[in-house]
């Protein structure tokens, strides 16, 4: 029993040992490989909010890519940026971070879009120069949303009692202990339209669109990406390859394009 127990340890040691060989080799091949003009791809996977967030734990920080578009922009050799983004979206002051770098960009940025790239996460993408989604891809989902708990209920068949001390009549507003008040709620609606403003703003402007026209399309739905080319939410249908070949095109790259993938998590992030 105890050999059996020692050999599948050593199994799984050079099984790791393998994997990280096999990792290093390609980073190594890879980093040889990327010598001339080039298309960088950037990865937008999960949902987005602030800080500097590694690939891989299901949310997409905007420091982390945010730092990705400098390195590119200072690249002479990347002629042209894909933001590959697969995300349901998240807070709008992380899409609003990445939005502002976009912009800084003097380079052609396509957006492919892969399962998913709604509510922020199309935020992200309506400023870009091209945008390429898959028939099937869920976007849209033009709005905001602020989601308040109320278990005072709850709270009072369980016994649970408060005693809030504040210094203003709304610094505990939203505290699952209570319901908003009318006050509050007006407030919060005053909020979540003005966020919502900037939003439609942004994709009116990204998307060559008229304000009304936005807001017609803009009542939190999400919509297929047939339908969303359909609506002029997206200019073309394709897969990733596909923005990779128009981004070379903008970027005036002859033949194909050579792809560097930037943030895409790999084998070594996983085991280290």
């Amino acid at each position: 029993m105890k050999k059996r127990y020692v050999i599948l340890i050593i199994f799984i040691v050079l099984v790791l040992i393998s994997a990280a060989i096999t990792a290093v080799y390609f980073s190594i091949t890879d980093d040889l490989s990327f010598t001339g003009e080039r298309v960088e791809v950037i990865y937008v996977d999960g949902t987005l909010l602030t800080g500097d967030i590694p690939p891989g734990f299901g949310y997409a920080g905007s420091e982390n890519i945010c730092n990705e578009l400098r390195a590119a922009e200072r690249d002479d050799a990347v002629k042209a940026i894909v933001i590959r983004i697969n995300s349901p979206g998240g807070t709008p002051a992380a899409a609003q971070e990445i939005v502002t770098e976009i912009k800084r960009i003097d380079k052609p940025i396509v957006v492919s879009m892969a399962d998913v790239a709604a509510s922020g996460a199309y935020y992200i993408a309506a400023p870009s120069d091209w945008i390429v989604a898959n028939p099937d891809t869920v976007t849209g989902s033009i709005g905001v949303i602020w989601v308040f708990e109320n278990r005072e209920g709850e709270y009072r068949e369980e016994g649970i009692n408060y005693t809030v001390v504040k210094s203003g009549d709304m610094k505990d507003m939203g505290a699952p202990w209570r319901n908003l008040t009318d006050g509050e709620l007006d407030y919060a609606n005053e909020m979540v339209t003005d966020a919502f403003e900037r939003f439609v703003e942004e994709v009116a402007a990204g998307r060559n669109m008229t304000i009304d026209e936005v807001k017609n399309l803009s009542d939190g739905r999400v919509y297929l990406g047939a339908d969303a080319k359909e609506l002029g939410l997206v200019d073309q249908l394709g897969n990733l390859y596909d923005a990779i070949e128009v981004a070379g095109k903008l970027g005036g790259i002859e033949g194909e394009p050579r792809v560097e993938y930037a943030n895409k998590l790999d084998v070594m992030d996983i085991l280290f």
